[in-house]
């Protein structure tokens, strides 16, 4: 693909051929955050921008605040892979998605650097703008595809995105006692709990059945929105965070 103008102001243009049309839907309404979870950022960008990686993303923001666009945002990037929200399948073509340098959990999940949390924030808040993105919509990777995918990780910091205007988010309830449910449980609490995500949009069978695919799930959740304990364990902070997270939203206040 040859240059194209870059839609974020500031932008450096940088064109990777792994693209194609978006598929049954005009504009995007997802943004979709990952870690490149590679020792170096020019590494992941030029992997993005390798044809035979077959996988892209529109944005990169590297550890300094540069930003480098690689695929313009009315194009389908290869960034979500099997992935599933609210139903939908085919996330690529209803998200934008913005890779974030950052070495991850195979290192130990460094910090996010100011600078680059603060870019992060300007451009998501330019993107969610121009497309009109609902916060709740504004998701990480491992929301998308638990147990299958990890980042942007449990440090990353969604309750500054949040404070500056971009994504859903609540206070965590605080960790203590109380019930909980894991692997192996069955019966209706586990059904409602298994609801209650699905309402949220995690792709999950309501079974009634704590299985290993729940316990995904629910770690993907903590990851996001209890980071302080992530291990797949519906505990009473969880759950009351979930709850609290759901009655918050437009379609159920």
């Amino acid at each position: 693909m040859t240059s194209f103008q870059a839609d974020y102001r500031g932008a450096e243009v940088s064109p990777s051929p792994n693209h194609n049309e978006r598929v049954g839907i005009d504009r995007p309404d997802i943004l979709l955050l990952h870690y490149t979870g590679m020792p170096s950022a020019e590494g992941a960008q030029a992997w993005l921008c390798n044809p035979e990686s077959q996988v892209s993303s529109h944005y990169i923001v590297h550890e300094d605040g540069r930003v480098v666009q690689m695929v313009p945002e009315d194009r389908r990037a290869w960034h979500a892979g099997k992935s599933v929200w609210g139903g939908e399948t085919d996330i690529n073509s209803r998200s934008i998605g913005i890779e974030i340098a950052n070495a991850g959990h195979p290192a130990g999940l460094p910090d996010y650097p100011d600078r680059q949390i603060e870019t992060v924030i300007e451009l998501c808040l330019e993107c969610v703008k121009r497309h009109d993105i609902a916060p709740e919509r504004v998701l990480a990777h491992s929301d998308v595809a638990p147990i299958r995918k990890v980042d942007p990780g449990e440090n990353f910091p969604w309750d500054r995105l949040h404070r500056a205007g971009v994504g859903h988010w609540v206070e965590p309830a605080p960790i203590g006692g109380g019930r909980f449910f894991q692997r192996g449980d069955r019966g209706q609490p586990v059904e409602a709990l298994q609801s209650m995500l699905s309402l949220y949009g995690y792709g999950l069978e309501i079974s009634g059945e704590f299985c290993p695919q729940t316990e995904g799930v629910v770690a993907a959740f903590q990851r996001h929105f209890r980071q302080a304990k992530v291990d797949g364990v519906a505990d009473s902070s969880t759950i009351e965070t979930l709850h609290k997270l759901l009655t918050t939203l437009p379609r159920f206040a």
